[in-house]
Order: structure tokens, then sequence, then C-alpha cells
């Protein structure tokens, strides 16, 4: 199911109620490269006109992140209807993430280690919605604000309105510049201990972790230790098209590397689907055939090779929607 791109100020669909107001969240999507921000309504649909960014980075520090929370949050709130009811802030991060503090300790952002992501955006989306534009009932500081992990908000868009909709158990998966992953269970993330459940790229396949294998970066990295001339995961996808032996040998060794991860967490965790998205996930048009190929070689116990291998059905919505659902549903 694709998610439905809803343009700020759109009328409501036909039968809807006037009386009724609108639920919306207002979500954000940090990675290793871009902040991400928009406001999403109660039915997963995001805003449009609302959605902005920032670039972040390896070398992002407090005071730029700062900067990024304060523009993007305003930016998008800037776009919330008047009639609207503020369901709170959702939040996702690349992680590891403290949940308890709500800070954030990404990988690959070590000077934003510590990082009180949680409080920083409660605190802009506060100062934004002070604004002398919006209702008195929406000029409030009292709303919900709620970090996961950027696996695990996937995670549950895709079992709340993506490809996992309906299943009991799933799993779902980002295969690009990093690997990383969600489980969701009876339609509940799991968090484990810390908040940090679903990890999969840092999970150890030999002397390496599965992102140091399967990543796009790590399948050029290998591709060019084979003789491969090219630089990009889209050099790969070109030449592997074009007949070229290695770089078709890189998608393969990815995609088999991450099946038996899969594998490994089916067994584990029972799941009943597997959802895949990431830019490496496109790298090759049976990329996800691959996988479920490999899940389904490498499995030991029927019901882990019974697991549905399936790509995400909500694109690069998917982040967003579900740090929505953290506190619209």
């Amino acid at each position: 199911m694709a998610t439905r791109i809803r343009q700020s100020g759109e009328p409501d669909e036909p039968g809807e109620k006037d009386a009724v107001p609108t639920r919306i969240a207002l979500a954000l999507d940090l990675g290793g490269t871009k902040l991400d921000a928009a406001l999403v309504d109660a039915d997963g649909s995001v805003l449009t006109a609302s959605r902005n960014r920032r670039a972040t980075g390896r070398a992002a520090t407090p005071a730029d992140l700062d900067a990024a929370i304060e523009h993007t949050v305003a930016h998008a709130l800037s776009h919330l209807p008047r009639d609207a009811e503020f369901a709170g802030v959702g939040i996702g991060s690349a992680g590891p993430i403290d949940l308890a503090a709500g800070a954030i300790h990404p990988v690959n952002m070590p000077g934003l280690h510590g990082y009180g992501l949680a409080d920083a955006a409660h605190r802009s989306a506060a100062r934004a919605l002070r604004h002398d534009d919006f209702p008195t009932r929406l000029r409030h500081d009292d709303f919900p604000t709620r970090l996961r992990h950027d696996g695990g908000c996937l995670a549950l868009a895709e079992s709340w309105i993506g490809a996992a909709a309906g299943s009991r158990a799933s799993l779902s998966i980002v295969v690009s510049t990093g690997v990383g992953g969600g489980i969701v269970v009876d339609g509940e993330p799991i968090g484990g201990a810390s908040g940090n459940a679903g990890h999969l790229g840092q999970t150890v396949i030999g002397d390496l972790t599965l992102e140091e294998i399967a990543s796009g970066p790590a399948s050029v990295a290998w591709a060019r230790s084979q003789g491969w001339n090219g630089e990009t995961g889209e050099d790969i996808a070109r030449d592997a098209a074009s007949g070229d032996v290695v770089a078709r040998a890189a998608i393969e060794r990815s995609a088999a590397t991450v099946g038996l991860g899969l594998a490994n967490a089916s067994t584990l965790l029972d799941l009943d689907v597997i959802a895949i998205s990431g830019g490496f996930s496109r790298v090759a048009p049976d990329y996800v055939d691959l996988v479920s190929a490999a899940l389904v070689r490498t499995a030991v116990l029927p019901y882990a090779r019974a697991t549905r291998v399936v790509r995400s059905a909500l694109g690069d919505e998917g982040p967003l929607v579900g740090a929505a659902a953290l506190v619209l549903r």
C-alpha cells in the first residue's frame, strides 16, 4: 500500500464530518545525512507542503542539530491546519538511542553522542506552537514527545499501513549506506531493555558485521577489491544490468548475507513477514527475490523458511509515518 501524500489545506474526503478535528503529529527522522520533518495525519498521510529537511553528516555538532531542528520544526508546524488536533511529536533517529533519557548515540555522528533529541524537539515544537497565528487551544506545550530508533519507526509504519499490515510478527530492514532494522509484534514496536532492539546490521557474520558486508559502500569496496572500477551503488546497478560479472557478484553477495541474517532473525523471532527498503535494496530488480531465496536456503527450521520477504510498500515516507505513529497510535 503506497503512502497517500496529502497537500496542506486539502479538503476532507466526501462523507467526513467537519466537526471532528483531524489528529496530526509532527514527525522527525534523523539519519546520517539529513534531518527530515513533516506533519502526518491519523491515516498515515504525509502533508507534503510541510515536509522539509536539513543536512546533518558525520561532522554534525549539537549546535548544528539545534539549528536543524529549529528550522525543520518551524517549517512543518507552519502548515498545521487551524482546525487540527495536535497529537504530539514522534521521532525516529539513527541509533543507538537512550530511550529513558531521550538521547541519542548515533554510530555515524560521533559529535552527537548524548544529545537530548527528545527534549530539543519538544522545545522547538512548543516555541513554534506559541505563535499568534495558532488558535489558543493549539498554543500549549503539554503534548507527548516520543523517540525510537529509525529502524523501529520504519517497522511500525510497515505494520500499520505498509507491506506488513495484518501480520502478527514482522521485521523491517533498510539496506542502504548502512543496514538497520526494527521489530513489531502484535502491533507494538519491540524496543527491548534499552529501546535498541532491531539493529540487525550490527550483528556479526564471520569476522564482520552484516553492515560491513552487505551495505552499499561495503559492496562497492568489495567489488573494487575484485578489479571493478566503479565508485557507487548506482554504478554497480548500471554495470550489473549491462552484464558485468563482478558487479553482479557484489549484488548477490549482499543479498546472500542479508538473507542469512534474516534467516537467523526469523528463527529467533518467528516472523510472518520481512519488509526490505533502502537505496541499495533497489540495486537490482531481483534483489528482494535473492534475499528471500537465501533465507529459504539457510534457515534450518520450517517456520523460519516460511517467512515472507517482500519489498517495502512505503518508500521514502516510511520512517516519517512510523515516527508519527508513536504518538498517533
